[in-house]
């Protein structure tokens, strides 16, 4: 009998493997939610850091549902929330080591859509393959380094 009459179910691949769920699952759990990624990718790429400038720049999210999503990034340890005693008060969001850790993560994404879709993406409609071709910097953080 040949492995595709046969396919392995999750739950036995979890035991085999000693997990107790999928790290995949796991992890789109963390950053699946609609607009997560997109505020990661504003603080890395765009060094944004405060509410209303991931309002104006992420099409479509309202602001019920940003708040929403900036909580739950900082409940999962991507994300740290500053106060600042100034009048009126600011509340600044920076990303913690775990979030920075997105930063590879976004790169594949971008170089995914820039090498497969790369006539929706490009004026030119020519692919890129990496983040360099697509950024002309190595990272994503730093594209705007200044």
């Amino acid at each position: 009998m040949d492995k595709q009459s046969n396919p392995v179910q999750l739950q036995e691949h979890l035991e085999n493997f000693g997990m107790r769920t999928c790290p995949i699952d796991n992890s789109l759990k963390i950053f699946g939610q609609k607009y997560a990624l997109h505020i990661v990718r504003n603080m890395l790429l765009l060094k944004q850091n405060k509410f209303g400038q991931f309002l104006g720049s992420i099409e479509g999210i309202n602001t019920k549902t940003l708040s929403i999503r900036l909580h739950e990034l900082e409940d999962f340890g991507l994300i740290k929330r500053t106060i600042i005693n100034s009048r009126p008060v600011q509340t600044k969001y920076s990303l913690t080591e775990k979030g920075m850790a997105l930063e590879p993560i976004l790169a594949h994404i971008a170089a995914f859509s820039a090498r497969y879709e790369s006539k929706a993406i490009f004026k030119d409609g020519r692919p890129r393959i990496s983040v360099k071709q697509i950024f002309r910097a190595e990272h994503l953080s730093e594209v705007y380094d200044y």
